[in-house]
């Protein structure tokens, strides 16, 4: 174990080696203890708690979650729905859309679309109620592309 200073373990600001692997591992279980991430980056579990505490509270790390299996939990369709607004409208349905049920992210981009959305649903009538009575409903929106994924892949960890 490497001797750790109160000053290396409070510093807030760009991550260091030992912060970015705390973050990885954590990626790869965020269920991994205190002492298992000591262990693992080889500093005292009093280092590895206080990093975890400080990224906690510097915002890097927001939350822990379980990786679900979306079809295995009854979401067996995932659409890529691409939509744009009248111009500077976007702003006005940014709460909103994270609200519809199916919709698990949303991404505002630049280009020829304003946002992207990943929708997961249990079948395409239940997608048609997101594009088309949903989404569609909103006046700021001018028009909507939807794309069905046909598998996915997720880098180990994530």
């Amino acid at each position: 174990m490497s001797p750790m200073t109160d000053h290396e373990t409070e510093r807030s600001g760009p991550l260091d080696e030992i912060d970015r692997h705390l973050v990885a591992l954590l990626v790869e279980d965020g269920r991994m203890s205190v002492n298992e991430l000591a262990g693992r980056l080889r500093v005292s579990r009093a280092t590895a708690y206080a990093r975890l505490r400080r990224l906690r509270d510097d915002g890097v790390i927001t939350g822990f979650s379980a990786r679900v299996d979306p079809a295995r939990s009854g979401l067996g369709v995932t659409a890529i729905v691409l939509c744009s607004t009248q111009q500077g409208r976007w702003r006005d349905l940014r709460d909103e859309l994270a609200t519809i049920p199916g919709i698990e992210h949303v991404f505002f981009t630049t280009g020829a679309f304003d946002f992207v959305l990943v929708v997961r649903v249990a079948d395409a009538h239940e997608l048609r109620d997101v594009v088309l009575e949903q989404l569609q409903s909103f006046p700021e929106i001018r028009a909507t592309q939807t794309m069905f994924a046909l598998d996915e892949l997720r880098p180990p960890g994530r």
